[in-house]
């Protein structure tokens, strides 16, 4: 037999730890009774109809058909592993979350990876972003940090964002992704440029999972034992160093191993090659915030590092990989609003969008009762929540009301101080913040002093081979926004693409 990677020996794997299902388990019906026969349906004589007494059948075709729950909306391909985070140095001063208050504490996390825009069956390596979603395990309950590849967004409103999503998804006439559609929308919010500087980069196509950082992007309250607050952003540095794959070495993978990342991912934890990331921090102050030049809490912005400087808190490893994958990854939910005591939200428009969605979208998708489902489930649940859809732990005969005068659970005053009121003021309004130079300024830096020379080159390369395939008024207005960026930037992009609309005159 000619050597074969874990994934793919898995069945064997498995056979061999069960020896051959040595002991004696038989095929039951989904209510544990014994089936005789398992390879044909109930039927009068061998040639004649089906009896509709089959349960088994029925059964069998009945759950068959409810098989596929609703694909998430996005991020719907991805893999998923377990794992722990530990501890490694102190931040106590600024954070009092239990899982962090003990140099050497280690706290049982869940990740999941994904493509953003892609179906469920798309490929792994396919240009766009990549979702860095974890779930800790705390004592205090599950804290979710839901995250991207990349420290920014496209956009800093969400209302913005079911628009932006479908222009990544299909026509809604030819069911075809649609150029048009992308960079209509792109060029039009400018507030895109950064994150699209990324799409189209080298860290657009990274090289499986394990070789790229994570970042929680928004902005979030960290509040300490004394009731001091600072504002804060999580960042997971890969400790396998960044990788990433050429534009042509992605497509071709697309093609000949679509799955390349989750089989990459699968088969490290297998060989006992744990992938791991180092976790740290940037804090601003309430004064510091209130002096920045921009938005801190705008998600299409970074907080540079020259003044925010990263600090250490521990370190992230992934040493299991899931026993079933619908159970443990397809059925796993992150929600944003599920925090622990001493993290908080900031003003972050697209955070504070993303406290509703995602728990509505999980109870659609998995049902209400989609935080009793064993990987999403913290370790003690104690509330007047009942009934509804899989109702897997009602709490028996506990009060389903409150207040009341038999003992049900109350109110814990011990953490009010993590939970002091803080002003907030202004007009209310819809406010659309006009185009801003500000809104260029680190895409320039980004294009002038993070990307080198072949760097620069591969990226004008990436935009202009999508770009072209838009109409030219389209291309016309992003040569015009990536000018502001940067003129050389813009001149390079404008040669390119009359290069590719000489070259398709041509044809």
């Amino acid at each position: 037999m000619t050597s074969r990677d874990k994934a793919s020996t898995q069945l064997l794997d498995w056979q061999a730890k069960n020896q051959g299902n040595a002991k004696g388990e038989r095929s039951t019906t989904a209510h544990g009774t014994p089936i005789v026969v398992k390879d044909a349906t109930q039927t009068v004589g061998p040639g004649g109809p089906i009896l509709l007494q089959d349960a088994h059948f029925i059964e069998e075709m009945a759950h068959f058909n409810r098989e596929r729950i609703p694909e998430r909306v996005v991020h719907a391909k991805g893999a998923g592993a377990f794992g722990y985070f530990e501890v490694t140095h102190d931040i106590t001063n600024y954070c009092a979350a239990k899982i962090f208050n003990t140099i050497g504490k280690r706290t049982p996390v869940a990740v999941r990876f994904s493509t953003v825009g892609g179906e469920a069956g798309s490929a792994d390596t396919a240009r766009d972003p990549r979702g860095f979603a974890m779930k800790f395990y705390t004592e205090d309950g599950i804290w979710d940090l839901v995250g991207n590849n990349t420290p920014i967004f496209f956009i800093k409103d969400p209302i913005l964002f079911s628009s932006f999503i479908h222009t990544q998804k299909r026509n809604p006439q030819t069911h075809l992704k649609d150029p048009d559609m992308m960079w209509d929308f792109h060029t039009l919010r400018p507030e895109s440029i950064h994150q699209f500087m990324f799409l189209f980069g080298d860290r657009g196509t990274p090289d499986g999972y394990r070789h790229m950082n994570g970042y929680g992007s928004h902005t979030f309250k960290l509040i300490n034992n004394r009731g001091e607050y600072v504002y804060c952003k999580f960042h997971f540095k890969t400790d396998q160093g960044i990788k990433n794959l050429s534009a042509a070495k992605a497509e071709e993978l697309a093609g000949t191993d679509p799955d390349y990342s989750i089989r990459d991912l699968f088969n490290a934890i297998a060989n006992n090659n744990f992938p791991s990331w180092s976790v740290y921090i940037q804090v601003m102050t309430t004064e510091q915030a209130t002096r920045t030049r921009y938005n801190p809490f705008d998600l299409t912005k970074v907080w540079p590092h020259s003044v925010y400087p990263l600090i250490p808190v521990g370190k992230m490893v992934l040493n299991r990989n899931p026993e079933n994958y619908f159970a443990e990854v397809e059925q796993i939910a992150f929600n944003p609003a599920h925090m622990v005591p001493g993290i908080q939200p900031s003003p972050d428009r697209m955070l504070q969008g993303r406290l509703f969605t995602y728990g509505d979208t999980h109870r659609y998708r998995l049902g209400p009762n989609y935080l009793q489902i064993p990987v999403n489930c913290p370790y003690k649940v104690s509330n007047y929540q009942r009934d509804g859809f899989m109702a897997l732990n009602n709490q028996g005969s506990a009060p389903n009301y409150h207040p009341n005068s038999f003992s049900g659970p109350e109110a814990d005053p011990n953490v009010k101080v993590l939970y002091e009121p803080f002003p907030v003021t202004g007009n209310i309004d819809r406010y659309d913040e006009p185009v801003k130079d500000e809104d260029f300024e680190q895409p320039g830096i980004f294009w002038r002093k993070v990307l080198d020379e072949g760097a620069k080159a591969r990226l004008i390369e990436n935009i202009a081979g999508n770009l072209k395939l838009a109409s030219d008024f389209i291309q016309e207005r992003a040569v015009k926004n990536y000018t502001r960026v940067d003129k050389n930037m813009g001149a390079q992009l404008a040669e390119a693409l009359n290069l590719a609309r000489i070259s398709k005159a041509n044809l």
